[in-house]
């Protein structure tokens, strides 16, 4: 899907929210633009062409294995009896890889396998013992007694030991919570019901056993339980369309309920990693205004303002539902609340040209946590009907629009110039606030303080930038000065070298006989002059 950034706003064109192959859903970026429906159909065929390849591959490498055993066991067939026992233990254990990877790309799985035999040892031991008057009336309970009855509202799969007690206590009171409503929905289906409560029983037990599978397998498995339910109550029971919605929206709960902490976020994927990319660029991106993105909402209205308050608590309270479907309840409440304020501001309904750079300003102020890992349950265990039509679908496909668009932001999506942009982003400096002159007196006063603190911290971090700037100077001032001297007195002793004379030799008293100081006069005689 293509964004659009332009002067009056961000804009999309609706039809490129829809399936890229034309059939009138609503697509979505984790599917490559295709719908739930369309999607599927594609992965079926890749998935099926990758294992026709996987097949191709492991009979090749068994007819090379094959040709190779052949030639070496006709030249070395006069070798010794040992040698060849060798060979052909040699050649069994190169047979035996191949089957094992011709094994790991067939359709059936080894918990099916295993399954299998443990249902053939089971019928073999029933078979093996009578079963006494006891076991007659269990038996016949089961047969005329409702399965939810039969089951205690806390059974559950086995399930390994939370991090937390007191996280795992709060999920086991909410789980049987989830498992009286749903068994008090089913009883107003009556006979329909019990199929229903059965299969979900079936279908938790299977997943029980699919946990080393990829998430994506995970996720088709589910999907597959949503269409062979819905088609069973449509096709066999007769049930209204209405109901079969209803229906459906109980079942995603219930069986989500108890999957949640094993396939949201796991561990095999990458979406943590995703959910702190995201939450980092979003956190860069806290300056930008409403003004860049051509939001037309007005804060300063209180009634807007509380609006904006409440669509961001909902994008937020996304993270703690453990259901796809009240998580796209959350994304649809704070649509509504985007709409609403818009309408507001502008005294008229909003458009879709306006939705959209205002939901992108929500994500931005509100960094909803984990935003990423959501997107990626809702989109592989809700419902698809919902993501293909209505307006929970509409949202939520704006949702990943909006994602896509910040993790691509730049500045010409801004307006901006680059080298400002890249300002912004490094902290270097901020957009310009509202002066204080020009607030509106219903302003909060905390808001206004805040703007202040602020402004006075741009202005000393300009004032910081200056003295580090001057202070790097004076250091290169300094440097060079020392050089400078440096080579001046290095000038003046390479023109005026110093020459070192001999040491001269001790003067002699002159009262002294020194033959060496014969030469020298008389000394003088006191004379006495009379007057």
């Amino acid at each position: 899907m293509s964004l659009k950034s332009e002067r009056r706003g961000i804009h999309v064109d609706q039809s490129e929210l829809l399936c890229k192959k034309g059939c009138g859903y609503y697509g979505n970026p984790a599917w490559q633009g295709f719908c739930s429906k369309c999607w599927r159909e594609e992965y079926h065929k890749a998935r099926q062409k990758q294992i026709q390849e996987d097949w191709e591959l492991a009979e090749r490498l068994q007819r090379e294995e094959e040709e190779a055993f052949a030639s070496s066991h006709s030249t070395q067939g006069a070798q010794s009896l040992t040698f060849s026992k060798f060979e052909e233990k040699k050649t069994n254990e190169k047979t035996r890889k191949v089957t094992t990877v011709k094994k790991f790309f067939s359709a059936s799985s080894r918990t099916g396998a295993k399954k299998v035999a443990q249902e053939k040892n089971l019928k073999q031991g029933q078979l093996g013992r009578e079963r006494n008057a006891d076991n007659i009336l269990r038996d016949l309970k089961e047969i005329f007694t409702p399965s939810w009855e039969l089951a205690s509202p806390t059974e559950e799969i086995q399930e390994a030991k939370a991090p937390s007690p007191s996280i795992n206590r709060q999920a086991s009171i909410e789980t049987d919570r989830v498992s009286k409503e749903f068994i008090e929905f089913l009883k107003t289906y009556n006979k329909p019901g019990q199929d229903i409560y059965k299969q979900c029983k079936m279908f938790l037990e299977a997943m029980h056993h699919k946990r080393e599978l990829s998430i994506e397998e995970q996720s088709e498995c589910a999907q597959d339980f949503y269409q062979n339910v819905a088609e069973k109550l449509q096709t066999r029971w007769k049930v209204s369309p209405e109901r079969v919605e209803k229906a459906m929206d109980q079942i995603e709960k219930y069986i989500m309920t108890r999957l949640y902490k094993y396939v949201f976020c796991p561990e095999t994927t990458d979406d943590e990693k995703k959910d702190l990319v995201v939450q980092k660029r979003i956190r860069a991106l806290h300056w930008v205004t409403p003004q860049m993105l051509c939001v037309p909402v007005n804060e300063e209205i209180p009634e807007v303002s509380d609006m904006v308050v409440k669509a961001i608590t909902d994008i937020i309270e996304m993270d703690s539902k453990r259901v796809p479907r009240d998580k796209l309840a959350c994304i649809t409440k704070c649509s509504k609340h985007i709409f609403n304020a818009i309408k507001i501001t502008k005294n008229e309904p909003a458009s879709a040209d306006d939705f959209l750079p205002t939901l992108i300003y929500i994500v931005l102020k509100g960094n909803p946590p984990r935003l990423q890992s959501n997107i990626q349950y809702i989109t592989r265990f809700c419902n698809p009907s919902r993501l293909m039509t209505g307006e929970d679908g509409y949202y939520f496909t704006n949702l990943c629009c909006a994602v896509a668009f910040i993790e691509k932001l730049d500045a010409q999506s801004l307006n901006l110039s680059q080298e400002d942009f890249d300002r912004y982003m490094s902290g270097q400096t901020s957009p310009k606030k509202q002066e204080s002159e020009n607030w509106s007196p219903d302003v909060c006063l905390g808001v206004k303080q805040m703007y202040k603190n602020l402004d006075l911290l741009s202005q000393l971090n300009e004032r910081q930038e200056r003295i580090v700037s001057e202070a790097k100077k004076l250091e290169r001032d300094l440097i060079d000065w020392t050089d400078g001297i440096t080579k001046e007195v290095q000038d003046i002793v390479d023109k005026y070298p110093l020459e070192i004379k001999p040491k001269n030799q001790a003067l002699a008293a002159i009262d002294s006989e020194n033959v060496e100081n014969d030469k020298l006069p008389p000394p003088l005689q006191p004379q006495v002059y009379a007057g």
